[in-house]
């Protein structure tokens, strides 16, 4: 079902249901999906209360939800203040929502949506349009941004024994303020999880190129799963990943990247995402706890 609404202090939002879960998509800004759930349950995605509603103006606001940056990040390229009306329009099952050129970068993003009608899966197509004369080099980057209180999976490549593998099977990258001491990181044998807590302050990231296509943030019961294509052949941003996790005090965000490529004047390049919502699920703490829910999420 698909209805315009008015939803955070916006006037033109525009909610998808199929009876199992809804999202709502900002028409005054974005473009970007700013709740995700199961109906009448909590949103998955962080809202920032302070900057809902707000419209216009010159300085970049996080607003909370998924939106779609064009990587590798870098200041003031990646920061253009999304606070302009959208082209939002109706496809079966889903909308298009569409930005205009971003007039700093001549980059124009657009992601499609399209809910499956009858489970908790959403399947997004972003792209990002070059508007330029002269070609532009870049990667689509999808950034989810978790609400408080959760923990996020990564994770690794199968396993192998010494000496039988001798060859490295994954990155990992680490920025200038990532403290793999801090507690919030539980670095395992076979996944890796952040957890979400708002009492602490100081900012966490790592990227990591993980070929299992997903990862995944559990709070409220639920489970957010990310699923994208594999493309080996390609040059990944940030030292080789695909999946990236940040979080500070206020939230968590769970990021996903495609490869770098050259997109010519006219041209375009995507980004697929697949999003499944699971819900019973028990906190996630321990590698242990991962193990349990697998069979239910794979």
């Amino acid at each position: 079902m698909f209805e315009k609404i008015h939803y955070g202090g916006w006037d033109n939002c525009y909610r998808l249901t199929n009876k199992i879960v809804d999202l709502v998509v900002t028409g005054d800004v974005g473009p970007r999906i700013i709740r995700f759930g199961f109906i009448d349950q909590a949103n998955m995605f962080k809202e920032y209360a302070e900057q809902m509603g707000k419209l216009g103006g010159e300085k970049w606001m996080i607003f909370g939800g998924t939106r779609l940056w064009h990587a590798p990040e870098a200041q003031p390229r990646t920061y253009y203040p999304d606070r302009e009306p959208v082209l939002v329009q109706e496809i079966d099952h889903g909308l298009v929502v569409t930005q205009k050129p971003e007039p700093t970068t001549g980059i124009q993003k657009q992601i499609e949506i399209t809910l499956s009608p009858d489970k908790p899966e959403v399947y997004l197509q972003h792209r990002l349009f070059n508007h330029n004369l002269w070609a532009v080099e870049t990667a689509p980057w999808s950034l989810s941004v978790m609400g408080p209180g959760g923990t996020a999976i990564l994770p690794l490549p199968p396993r192998g024994p010494h000496p039988d593998f001798l060859l490295p099977t994954s990155s990992l990258t680490i920025w200038p303020y990532t403290n793999l001491s801090d507690p919030r990181w539980v670095l395992g044998e076979k996944f890796i999880l952040l957890r979400q807590d708002p009492d602490v302050k100081l900012p966490q990231k790592i990227g990591i190129f993980t070929p299992n296509g997903w990862g995944a943030y559990a709070n409220h019961g639920c489970l957010f799963k990310k699923q994208v294509p594999i493309q080996f052949e390609g040059i990944y941003p940030d030292m080789g990943v695909n999946f990236e996790v940040f979080t500070n005090h206020e939230m968590l965000e769970l990021e996903t990247l495609g490869p770098l490529e050259t997109i010519p004047p006219t041209g375009q390049i995507e980004l697929q995402e697949h999003w499944t919502l699971y819900k019973d699920i028990p906190p996630i703490q321990t590698e242990d706890d991962i193990e349990k829910i697998l069979p239910s999420i794979e």
